[in-house]
């Protein structure tokens, strides 16, 4: 097999195992937050930039209309969809602001805020997860490495163990996917997949 092959995969599974022995209460912790605040009416704000972007909506999706088991859509919105809001915020003000905007425009006390960063050092994930705290918003992190600026500002936070920006990626998908089964799990026992 190829080293470049086996080492990845190696690597991958190795980090995702320590990330779900460290992590694995605060997890089903952060679930429950989920669905208290789906409960009450509340909604999930997702952002990020690049392939955390994608990995945003690819979340929203999965709560918006399912997971694996086909059940009422629940209530998810990936802040790094609207181009003419993305582009007019940092055309007009600056990129730094396209998160904070939507998050003090839309988002509201009892909503959870997931800022998703490899680096957790992005300006425009600092001032949304500053903006959300400010209005009770409850904050998560899903990043890497040392966390960054936003290791500090987040009320949950989630650190892969490693520097490598792939590797990081890979978990936080996996992340995202326990997150949308658990919650699913708890807001509809018994619903078949």
């Amino acid at each position: 097999m190829d080293p470049v092959i086996r080492d990845a995969f190696i690597d991958s599974a190795q980090i995702k195992t320590k990330f779900a022995e460290t992590y694995e209460k605060k997890i089903d912790e952060v679930a429950e937050l989920i669905v208290k605040a789906f409960k009450a009416g509340n909604k999930v704000l997702l952002f990020g930039n690049g392939g955390s972007a994608a990995d945003c909506q690819h979340i929203a999706a999965e709560f918006v209309n399912r997971f694996k088991i086909d059940r009422p859509p629940l209530p998810a919105i990936a802040l790094t969809t609207d181009t003419s809001i993305i582009t007019s915020i940092g055309n007009d003000f600056d990129f730094s602001d396209i998160f904070v905007k939507q998050i003090k425009a839309i988002g509201t006390k009892g909503d959870i805020a997931v800022a998703i960063s490899t680096s957790g050092r992005s300006p425009n994930i600092t001032k949304a997860l500053d903006a959300a705290a400010k209005l009770d918003i409850i904050t998560v992190l899903f990043t890497g490495g040392d966390g960054g600026a936003a290791l500090e500002m987040a009320g949950y936070v989630f650190v892969v163990p490693s520097n490598s920006t792939p590797r990081i990626q890979e978990v936080h998908i996996v992340l995202g996917h326990v997150l949308c089964e658990l919650v699913d799990n708890k807001l509809f026992p018994g619903a078949a997949a």
